[in-house]
This record gives structure tokens, sequence and C-alpha cells, in this order.
């Protein structure tokens, strides 16, 4: 019954699905090697494309988002400018008037922006969102509803008190977030229905650091995101011993996650009654790995395929998982016609803020 109930879930769950589509901004000082400027573009967490300061070329991660930019050199022309032409400067400057509101000098400092929306396929319900952060903690984020920007640190009162005064670029934020980018997401995920909608099984391994060690149950390679997974013994789901991992994206727009088990004080002929269960939204049936000492996979074995390499397209993922600054990753088509002003986007950031 359990079974049953968890596929029922999961069928209602693919029937009525909520889309995104994100705007990731780095800015960088400091850091050894790594460009002064990073953006990534994505949708559904599928990153459609990419920008460094260092490159200098717009990078599409997807063949049709590639076709698009193609066959619409105007929206090409209008990534170029904002990220070589525009954005390296404000976002420089933006950076050295923080160091100088924080009191710092040198170092390593990251100042962020996540931006974009949501909307239900199903409801049509949408959703805006836009948030700065700086070295790893939250800067300033607008309130759709109040339509006023809130300001969590003492060092931004001066920045929220000024953007709140700005009526115009209030109005302008939101008829973007929540009329302009709801649209250009629906022509994304209608362009990109053979990626987003795709179902991709994962490869399960067994994983353990050493005998005393937990024993952790791995998937990777599976898409959607939308995934369940649990341990089970005799059938029947545990939670006492067990530590559900987040859903991680892999650099090629597949996800992996894993889940693990404490054995210390199950004795060696019952581990057979134990099993890792995968669920995947969409898929009919679920994915069963049973706990076998004989396919357990120890750290020293070190195996290819589960190195993740980390490519210049997702560091920037990676710099804000790892500075704590995640914006509504979870609250987890043919390109746009019309580009926004580039006002949009860089007015919010003016140095004298």
């Amino acid at each position: 019954m359990k079974n049953l109930l968890l596929l029922l879930l999961l069928c209602h769950v693919s029937s009525s699905v909520k889309h995104s589509l994100k705007f990731f901004l780095t800015a960088s000082s400091g850091v050894p090697n790594f460009p002064q400027l990073v953006g990534a573009v994505t949708v559904d967490d599928l990153l459609l494309g990419n920008c460094d300061s260092n490159k200098k070329i717009i990078e599409p991660k997807q063949k049709w988002v590639k076709t698009a930019l193609e066959n619409n050199p105007q929206q090409l022309e209008w990534y170029t400018e904002e990220c070589f032409q525009i954005l390296p400067h404000i976002f420089k400057a933006k950076m050295d008037s923080l160091k100088q509101r924080f009191n710092q000098s040198g170092d390593i400092h990251i100042f962020q922006r996540v931006s974009g929306c949501e909307w239900d396929d199903e409801t049509g319900e949408r959703n805006g969102f836009m948030q700065y952060g700086y070295d790893g903690e939250d800067f300033i984020s607008l309130d759709l509803k109040t339509l006023t920007w809130i300001a969590p640190k003492p060092q931004a009162v001066v920045t929220k008190l000024r953007w709140n005064a700005d009526k115009v670029r209030l109005i302008d934020h939101e008829n973007f977030l929540t009329h302009v980018c709801p649209e250009w997401l629906k022509t994304y995920v209608a362009m990109g229905k053979s990626s987003l909608q795709r179902k991709d099984l994962p490869s399960v391994s067994l994983l353990q650091k050493s005998p005393s060690s937990p024993v952790s149950c791995h998937a990777t390679g599976f898409y959607p995101d939308r995934a369940m997974m649990f341990w089970r013994k005799d059938g029947e789901e545990i939670h006492e011993g067990v530590e559900l991992g987040e859903i991680l994206p892999n650099h090629d727009g597949s996800f992996q996650m894993s889940v693990d088990l404490i054995l210390s004080s199950v004795p060696p002929e019952d581990w057979r009654r134990y099993d890792c269960v995968l669920h995947l939204s969409g898929v009919k049936d679920h994915i069963v790995t049973t706990l076998d000492k004989a396919v357990i996979r120890t750290n020293m074995e070190k195996p290819s395929d589960m190195t993740v390499p980390i490519t210049a397209a997702v560091i920037v993922l990676a710099l804000i998982a790892a500075t704590g600054f995640v914006i509504y990753k979870k609250k987890t088509a043919k390109l746009p016609p019309s580009p926004p002003d580039s006002s949009e986007f860089t007015e919010e950031l003016n140095p004298e803020t």
C-alpha cells in the first residue's frame, strides 16, 4: 500500500511541474585563476549557457540554445554586451564600494546575484525573485509582495533606502520578474522540451569509506531532479540510522543524490534484509539495490565514473553552494522576442549606492 501511495504521489507531481528560470552572476576578487565575472542561465536547473569575463564568448550548453542564438543574433548581441561590456565594470565597482563599507582590504571576496522566476504549468501561478549576496551572506533582496527591498545587514540599509525610493525601477523589476521572465520561461520550456522533459535513469552504487563507516547508496546521472530515495528493511521504509543527502547537479545537467545507512549494530548475516530504493518522477518502475557486501565499493578504489569534473560552466554554482548563498533553489522554445533593457539588470548596481 505504501509503494502504491508513493507511486500515486509521483504521478501527481509529474502531471504538474513548477518550472524555473534563473540568472546567476558571480563576481570575485582575489581568486587566483578565476574570471572576474561568471554568468549562467538555467531552466529547471538545466544549464542553458554561461559566460565569463576571461573567455569573452557566450557558450550555449544545449544544442537547441545554440540554434536559437544563431537564428536570433539580436539576443546573442544582448548577452555579449551584458556579460563582457556592462556588468563586469559595474560589479567590480560595486565590490570596491562594499569593501569600503565593510572596512575590508585585499583577500578573497565574492559578490553574487540570483534572479529569475517560477511558473506552474498546471495552475499558471507565477513567482519572481531577486537577491544579492556578499561573501556568502545575504546582502539585500526584493520582496515582490510589498515591492520593497529587504536589508538583513546594517551595511545594506543605505542601499535599501535608495533603491526603495526609486519607484520606477521597482515597477520595472516587478514587470520583468512576474510578466516578462515567465513568458521567457514558457518559450524555453517549449523549445527545450526534449531536454527538459527527458527521463534519464541513474547508475546506483553502494559506497563505503571504511568498514566502520556508513554505507552510502549513491545514484548519479538521473533526470529530472524530482526523486525520492530511502532505505528499507524487510520491505519497510526505515528512518533510524539513515541520513538523506541533497539532490546535487552534475556537470552534464543530470543529478546525483545519496542516502547513508549506519550498520554498526547490524550483524553481517542480516545485511541482505536491507535495500536502497530510488523513485524517479515519471518512471513507472523504481530502482532497488540490495545491501550486499560483495558489491560495496570502498574509498580506496577511486572509480573514474564517480569523479565529477568541475568546469567553468558550473563553477558559479559550486561557488554559490560553497559560500552558503543559495537562492530559491527549492522553494526547493524560441528565445525571448524582446530582451529586457540592460538598465533593468544594471541600474540597481549603481556603484554609488
